[in-house]
């Protein structure tokens, strides 16, 4: 669930920025369209402004250009352009001028188009000259159509763009995170039991020392084991912090994989005896592989740990050498995995405790053997589970054996 919460968050952080990116190009091209609107316009303005400059010696509807509408007041009369539109000539200007003289500029609504309307006094007679804005406005109107759909395509892109980019920079971030995540776990898996042990001894010890039946030797073995279980604790912190950073690489040697299953086998038949168990070893001589000593112990006692947490009666550890590999199985006469788990065991938290009796309280966390595939792959092995066909889990771990 972690991990689903965590690409949850993730691909929503990613979404939030590139919707910004997003917004933000937008708005950029927002104020980029703006100005190429206002500029264009004004080029448009200035250039109808020099148009009815150039015709400024125009006083004669025959003399005036195709894209021009002209209006002379003589004193025996109006001539006007033909097919002139509803509202031009514009009354009002012509009026002023013949009032006042002058000159009058401004633009007209004639015939559901925009015109810009120059009126003057040439040479005795009042000229209005209309020049249309229609072309300039549909010019217009496209420049803006070409910026709204470049507009979309440009925010759509960013978005994509945007998305890309922030997962792949968020990516580092989750990962740490999740790599702190498992850590904790790890740690907390780890730990429990040589803490609890650490603990155990230490209150053992202050009992017997409070109550004077220890003597000099007992104090002495008592302090020994527990500078031993804190150097074995420093040890498993330093191999938690090695797995957690894939960066660091922990130093290996030739380790007889044999002999680690002994000796984890010797140090758990006291606790497998409290519980009327028992584990057995089939050790090969000469079971070397090249790796990391604590690392390839923790492996071991994973494995031991989770055989003895589903063992009816008897654990048997396996240890066999062949031309290029060593193989570690594991094999109890538990209840096996459940359907499907063969497949999920090594996932992190995945545990098949379900298939425990109601009255088994011990908590289980569903990292020892995500631990353990973590190790093996470290050292370049594979590791499988199955049911025994007469009943029970084996777990078989194979590591290249050591030239």
């Amino acid at each position: 669930m972690t991990g689903v919460r965590d690409d949850q968050e993730l691909r929503s952080a990613s979404r939030r920025l590139a919707l910004q990116f997003a917004l933000i190009i937008l708005g950029l091209f927002v104020a980029l369209g703006v100005v190429v609107y206002t500029v264009v316009a004004a080029g448009q303005a200035e250039a109808a402004k020099r148009v009815l400059e150039d015709a400024s010696m125009v006083d004669s509807v025959h003399d005036a250009p195709r894209n021009l509408l002209v209006t002379v007041v003589m004193p025996q009369g109006r001539d006007s352009s033909p097919n002139m539109p509803d509202g031009l000539p514009d009354e009002a200007a012509l009026q002023s001028v013949i009032a006042n003289g002058g000159s009058v500029s401004g633009t007209v609504e004639a015939g559901g188009q925009r015109y810009l309307v120059e009126t003057d006094l040439r040479r005795g007679k009042v000229v209005q000259i209309a020049y249309g804005l229609g072309e300039q406005q549909e010019e217009l109107n496209r420049l803006v159509a070409a910026l709204i759909i470049s507009g979309l395509i440009a925010t759509i892109a960013a978005a994509g763009i945007g998305l890309f980019l922030a997962r792949r920079s968020i990516r580092p971030l989750a990962d740490a995170l999740a790599l702190q995540r498992r850590f904790v776990a790890d740690a907390g898996h780890e730990l429990r039991t040589p803490l609890t042990l650490l603990s155990t001894r230490a209150q053992l010890l202050r009992r017997q020392v409070a109550g004077g039946a220890a003597s000099e030797e007992d104090v002495r073995s008592g302090l020994d084991e527990i500078v031993d279980d804190s150097r074995a604790l420093t040890e498993i912190v330093q191999d938690l912090l090695t797995a957690a950073d894939p960066r660091q690489t922990a130093e290996s040697e030739g380790v007889d994989l044999g002999e680690v299953t002994r000796a984890v086998a010797r140090s758990a038949e006291p606790s497998a005896a409290e519980r009327g168990l028992r584990v057995e070893v089939e050790a090969a001589r000469d079971a070397v592989v090249t790796g990391a000593p604590v690392s390839l112990r923790r492996m071991v006692v994973a494995l031991l740990d989770n055989a003895l947490d589903h063992a009816v009666s008897r654990v048997l550890l396996s240890v066999t050498v062949s031309r290029d590999r060593v193989e570690l199985t594991v094999q109890d006469d538990g209840p096996g995995f459940t359907a499907g788990m063969e497949n999920r065991a090594f996932e992190r938290f995945a545990t098949a405790r379900d298939a425990q009796p109601a009255g088994d309280r011990t908590r289980h966390y569903g990292l020892g053997l995500a631990l353990v595939s973590e190790v093996v792959s470290r050292h370049g092995g594979t590791v499988t589970t199955a049911n025994a066909a007469e009943g029970g889990a084996v777990v078989t771990v194979r590591l290249p054996r050591a030239d």
